[in-house]
């Protein structure tokens, strides 16, 4: 894995969150720790803009719980929600804009055998728990070991990042609505890499 040269630099977020949604499908998402790589491709996000989407934390301005969406991108947004698990967003755009792009779905490839202990406590699990692994936003923070310590972690250091790894070409993406939210429930927002097997909704 090659981390050095290839891990995307913040001007990469700091731009318009639609763009940087699309793009990062087909990026390699690692987290780092304890001398052992977690690393999954990233295959499903959706975009919030808290400046037109109602659905977004930061519509109504800048409060404790959603600052570091209001930062420049290249940050991690996590929060914990329905109490019962967390979720992280990237954040993208310039500082005061409040935009960040949700992790929905990951197809892992390195440190599998650890997710598994992280997700279900053992290395021995079913088909149907394998190929449920990673695919939603509370499954991808379990696996990856992420929680509240890491909101507003920077993607520049060596905890967490997404290295460069390959654009998906535009007939290979879906488009559809966002998932589970009751407001601008109209808007495109979702990307995902079509017949990928950890897409959290076919």
């Amino acid at each position: 894995m090659n981390i050095k040269n290839n891990k995307l630099p913040a001007a990469f977020f700091q731009r318009d969150v639609l763009i940087v949604a699309r793009e990062l499908l087909g990026q390699t998402f690692v987290s780092r720790s304890n001398g052992k790589i977690l690393s999954g491709l990233i295959v499903e996000v959706e975009a919030y803009d808290g400046s037109i989407d109602e659905a977004a934390h930061s519509f109504r301005g800048k409060t404790p719980r959603n600052e570091v969406m209001f930062e420049a991108g290249g940050l991690l947004y996590v929060y914990f929600t329905y109490g019962v698990h967390f979720c992280a967003n990237i954040v993208t755009g310039n500082c005061g804009e409040g935009k960040a792009v949700l992790l929905r779905g990951i197809e892992p490839i390195n440190g599998i055998k650890q997710m598994m202990i992280n997700r279900f406590g053992r290395t021995s699990v079913s088909d149907k728990e394998s190929k449920n692994l990673t695919n939603g936003p509370g499954k991808i923070c379990q696996a990856f070991g992420i929680n509240k310590e890491h909101n507003g972690i920077d993607l520049s250091g060596g905890r967490f990042f997404v290295l460069k790894n390959t654009n998906i070409e535009k007939n290979k993406v879906g488009i559809s609505k966002r998932i589970g939210i009751t407001k601008s429930v109209d808007l495109p927002w979702r990307f995902f890499i079509k017949n990928n097997l950890y897409v959290s909704h076919k």
